[in-house]
């Protein structure tokens, strides 16, 4: 590959290179039964040239010498073509200067085959046996492993390899025309790293919980209405975060490139630096650098090299989620997140981790601090508008807390808010030990879409007086 890139030749100003090999595998037992393996695997390449103020963009699957020098060509022929409609002059962008190198954490440690990872799996699924009442068991682990070759004109090479594991176990329970579904993580387990991920989310032994705990949803009366503190744990927090801070914080958003496909932002160029977006107690950032995460890296997509940076401090808004382009063409700071989902797409500006940061307060600090609320767990459902304002969301799993102690189990807790206001209603945020660190392998985003891995850690997090309801 390196002697490939290294024939290249164009009449490009600044051109390019970017290398994607990705694969993975999935391993599932559902009911006791073994199903199909599947796995998959996806190589490529990505050519970027820039010709005076515009940029050209090519993909191929031609990883030969001639291959790549033909999506050159291309990427140089479109921008050359595109001379009198960029919207960037990208001849006042700084270049990629820093070569270097990332990996997961223990990225060639050895993993269990398949017959170790089906036995895994078996226990658990059979272990959530709990009765006929109990009438589906799904236990699973995607592996993907991807590796990255960056390369440019001026002899920048950054090369990253990633390893991400996604384990869930999900229980269906069923009686009288009612059912409940409790999950490990409904698909927001994905992180960095090897077999100790299925430790960090407590796999193992997670059956037997998992389905004692959708018995006692079909149990659980429906959640009352009303409004009341509420108390979301991390695995919550990581839907809140996304949706009403992350998607709001994308500066092509808010510059208007999604207005057509996914939606606009409430939040403008004009508000950072002084719009409150929270309470004294939010403080969000941007960090690549909490490896075991599952966003984590050393350069974005555009070969920017990627740091901690504070996105909400004390809760005002200080800058968003946007890279290189979306900088220059805002005249805003921003933060090393131009990504793509695959070779065959250009980076835009996507949430990578962003997370929560720590407060002072222990989880029993925060039920004993509410009077009259409720705790929730685990998303469900989501909606929200296109301006990533005003949202509805569910959770599987709630808890009524009455005079600082948790009370009976509710099922089919949800709350509605506003993002401009939810999150000044923050009233305690939890301390470290409360911290879950998730991830989620489905953002979705673009035209053509892309769906790519994100981060988020989060301690637990008190909020007053939310409109609280139960579903149907």
């Amino acid at each position: 590959m390196l002697r490939a890139a290294g024939a290249l030749a164009n009449r490009a100003d600044f051109w390019s290179l970017r290398v994607l090999d990705e694969r993975y595998e999935e391993h599932e037992v559902r009911n006791d039964i073994a199903q199909p393996l599947r796995q998959d695997r996806d190589r490529g390449a990505m050519l970027i040239a820039w010709v005076g103020a515009s940029a050209g963009y090519a993909a191929t699957a031609d990883l030969s010498a001639a291959g790549l020098q033909a999506a050159l060509d291309a990427a140089t022929a479109r921008a050359e073509a595109s001379a009198a409609c960029s919207l960037i002059d990208h001849r006042q962008l700084a270049r990629p200067a820093a070569s270097g190198e990332y990996a997961s954490p223990g990225v060639d440690a050895p993993l269990p085959g398949r017959a170790e990872w089906l036995d895994r799996l078996g226990r658990e699924c059979a272990a959530a046996a709990l009765g006929s009442r109990i009438v589906e068991r799904c236990a699973s682990v995607r592996v993907t492993h991807s590796e990255q070759l960056y390369l440019t004109s001026d002899g920048v090479r950054i090369e990253q390899q990633f390893r991400y594991l996604l384990p869930e176990l999900s229980v269906t329970a069923h009686a009288d025309g009612e059912t409940q579904i409790r999950s490990l993580g409904r698909y927001g387990t994905l992180a960095q790293g090897g077999i100790e991920v299925l430790d960090r989310y407590a796999f193992a032994g997670s059956g037997a919980r998992i389905a004692d705990e959708a018995l006692q949803l079909l149990a659980a009366p429906n959640c009352p209405s009303g409004p009341r503190d509420l108390l979301l744990m991390p695995d919550q927090m990581m839907l809140q975060i996304h949706e009403s801070i992350g998607h709001p914080l994308e500066l092509d958003r808010i510059l208007g490139d999604e207005r057509n496909f996914a939606g606009w932002s409430f939040v403008k160029p004009e508000m950072f630096g002084q719009y409150r977006y929270g309470s004294a107690l939010l403080n969000v950032t941007f960090d690549p650098s909490l490896r075991e995460e599952a966003a984590s890296y050393a350069f974005d997509d555009d070969g920017a090299a990627a740091t901690k940076q504070y996105l909400i401090r004390d809760g005002v808004l200080e800058r968003p989620l946007g890279g290189t382009l979306s900088q220059q063409r805002a005249g805003l700071p921003g933060v090393a997140n131009a990504r793509a989902s695959s070779w065959n797409r250009p980076p835009i500006d996507r949430m990578a981790n962003l997370n929560v940061e720590p407060g002072d307060k222990t989880l029993d600090e925060l039920i004993a601090g509410i009077g009259h609320g409720i705790l929730m767990r685990t998303n469900t459902s989501w909606s929200i508008d296109d301006h990533r304002n005003k949202f509805q969301f569910g959770c599987e799993f709630g808890q009524l807390i009455e005079n600082g102690k948790l009370g009976p189990v509710v099922r089919q807790p949800n709350y509605r808010g506003i993002s401009a206001s939810f999150w000044r209603s923050l009233k305690a945020v939890g301390d470290a030990s409360t911290r879950g660190v998730f991830g989620t392998p489905t953002c979705g985003k673009g035209e053509p879409a892309q769906v790519i891995r994100v981060g988020h850690a989060s301690p637990a997090c008190v909020f007053g007086n939310v409109d609280v309801f139960g579903g149907a």
